[in-house]
């Protein structure tokens, strides 16, 4: 049973089962070892400087701009943190701070109507190789403040939390009582020292009905392919929401994984399978300042894919049982939950319990939008006819099978048939429309995405038909590319194939990477092959950037954004494409 929309105050509901998800908790070893760090090679950094890049501001007359997009980094504490105090005064490299802890910067994250989650992790060595970040193995007091201004001048909230060695020193302020469709300001003061400003809002009031929301979403940030620049140039965007779809992280070791053209940054440490590596490899993405520029503009919605854990994991099923027995695989899982629920702005009912960790929730925007945020690894049946492409598998039609496993399925086709929204929008990793590789009659489908759990899908769509969903709008990530497709209904036979002389009854944007893959291509061989052979794909596009959104009552437009180049950094973003879906009328219109 889904949790009731009616439930006041907030707008951030979690299927109610204790502990997480279809599984009841268990206890499993914690994960342990120290990675020893790969030394750095000439002329290939480990990790960029955490605030390199930044440019000092005049602390008398800070701007709203300047504060988020670098030039309110952190500060010395020249007194107590108290209202009127100046807005900080920004660093021009970390190496002129030893001894800051906020070299990983703030977050924010799940918006109600009347709170968000404040998010800080403290680390004065993010890339210590035991994963503490520099920390004492003790409770450290950290100060958190919110106001109406960047300038801190008009206090809403202040309070004092502990950061506890047991996650990892991560703060997670669930704050509650604030007016709601409002922005506010906030930062922490611990060990001396001010963090950075962040910026955030409460949704909009319960039953009302805001004018627009501005979102973007993003997936797929391959530290060592290539500069986050895309996760700047979506925060100078300003948007009101951010969704993250997956794949924040990636666990591999230096140079194992080589993008076209050769890899510009090394990870550091080994590939990640203890708590210590998941900490550390954590620690290293969230020093980079676009990152951080990124999360301090506007609240965050997350939710993981596989690299988060280990590339095309299934439930209990690592991607290699060889490299990846059980049970060590399950403990390698469980470090990095741990460090996954560490690292991000979730609030309580995520904290894992055992294996397992609550994931997917619902957020709601009024009565304008509905974020169905998914997991789609954590309750699926492992990949049919192996992790790759296939042709004529039977095994991916078993109606037995399930993506998001039977008990998500039925809690979200429950939601959006309680659902009030006028747009109900799914946040979930992997291609959701039929997707056909090969030439000719022949179709070759990725076992990993939908196509190969095609039952499960049909359930969807029927469902989308017999709840009444006027307009469900799928975001993916995964896959390194920009595609818009229109997804219409089954045709008969129960193939998954898809019946083009029908209407389509739902809209599927996909983002391409923030880096992975490197450069990328505007067009290809294999998405050109594509756009012919799938014609309800509308659009592709292999460069880097991300998906900026406006929803309004009467339509969501979605604007493709692209980088020429993530391997050198600074390049600036444009707009590739853009299409419109009308309220009422799934399908897309190219504008």
């Amino acid at each position: 049973m889904p949790v009731p929309r009616s439930v006041p105050p907030t707008a951030v509901t979690a299927p109610p089962a204790a502990g997480a998800g279809p599984r009841a908790a268990r206890t499993v070893p914690a994960a342990a070892g120290t990675p020893a760090r790969q030394p750095a090679r000439a002329g290939r950094p480990v990790a960029a400087s955490p605030l390199a890049g930044l440019v000092a501001a005049s602390p008398s007359a800070p701007s709203r701009r300047g504060v988020l997009l670098g030039a309110g980094a952190a500060a010395v504490l020249t007194g107590s943190l108290v209202g009127g105090a100046q807005a900080p005064r920004a660093l021009a490299a970390a190496g002129s701070r030893p001894g800051d802890p906020f070299t990983l910067g703030v977050a924010s994250g799940d918006p109600s109507p009347d709170g968000v989650v404040l998010w800080t992790r403290l680390a004065t060595d993010p890339l210590a190789e035991d994963g503490r970040g520099g920390m004492p193995e003790r409770g450290v007091n950290v100060r958190w403040q919110v106001a109406r201004d960047e300038r801190f001048r008009r206090l809403e909230r202040i309070g004092t939390t502990t950061a506890r060695p047991e996650l990892g020193h991560s703060v997670h302020v669930e704050l509650t009582g604030l007016e709601p469709g409002r922005e506010y300001f906030y930062r922490f003061q611990s060990l001396g020292r001010l963090s950075p400003v962040g910026r955030t809002r409460t949704a909009p009031a319960v039953g009302s009905s805001p004018a627009s929301l501005t979102m973007a979403f993003a997936s797929c940030a391959q530290y060592e392919h290539g500069y986050f620049t895309a996760y700047r140039r979506l925060a100078e965007e300003e948007p009101e929401l951010v969704l993250h779809l997956g794949d924040y992280i990636y666990e591999y070791r230096a140079d194992s994984y080589v993008a076209p053209g050769g890899n510009v940054r090394d990870h550091a440490g080994p590939e990640t399978t203890t708590l210590a590596g998941y900490r550390q490899r954590h620690s290293q993405y969230k020093a980079d300042p676009d990152l951080q520029a990124a999360h301090a503009v506007a609240p965050w919605a997350v939710v993981w894919d596989d690299h988060e854990v280990d590339n095309n994991w299934a439930d209990e099923v690592p991607e290699s049982l060889e490299r990846d027995p059980l049970p060590g695989f399950l403990d390698r899982r469980a470090a990095a939950f741990q460090a996954y629920y560490e690292n991000m702005p979730l609030r309580s009912t995520s904290v894992p319990r055992g294996l397992d960790m609550q994931l997917y929730r619902r957020l709601d925007w009024g009565r304008l939008a509905a974020f169905h945020m998914l997991d789609t690894r954590q309750y699926r049946d492992d990949q049919a006819c192996g992790d790759g492409t296939d042709v004529g598998c039977e095994e991916r039609l078993d109606p037995a099978r399930s993506l998001p496993g039977h008990e998500q399925e039925r809690w979200l086709l429950d939601g959006l048939a309680d659902s009030p929204a006028t747009w109900d929008v799914l946040g979930q990793q992997v291609f959701f429309a039929p997707r056909d590789f090969a030439e000719g009659p022949e179709r070759r489908l990725s076992m990993d995405g939908w196509d190969g759990y095609t039952a499960s899908r049909s359930r969807l769509l029927e469902g989308f038909a017999e709840r009444g969903v006027r307009n469900p709008v799928v975001l993916t990530g995964d896959v390194h590319r920009h595609y818009a497709c229109d997804v219409h209904p089954d045709a008969p036979g129960g193939e998954g194939v898809p019946d083009l002389s029908r209407a389509p009854v739902a809209t599927e944007l996909v983002t391409t990477s923030i880096s992975t893959g490197g450069d990328g291509s505007d067009t290809s061989a294999g998405t050109d092959l594509q756009l012919v052979e799938n014609p309800h794909i509308r659009f592709a596009s292999s460069q880097r950037g991300y998906v900026l959104t406006r929803l309004e009552a009467g339509q969501v437009r979605a604007d493709f954004k692209v980088l020429p180049a993530v391997q050198e950094p600074g390049a600036p973003v444009s707009t590739r494409a853009s299409f419109v879906v009308e309220e009422g009328r799934p399908g897309l219109h190219r504008v």
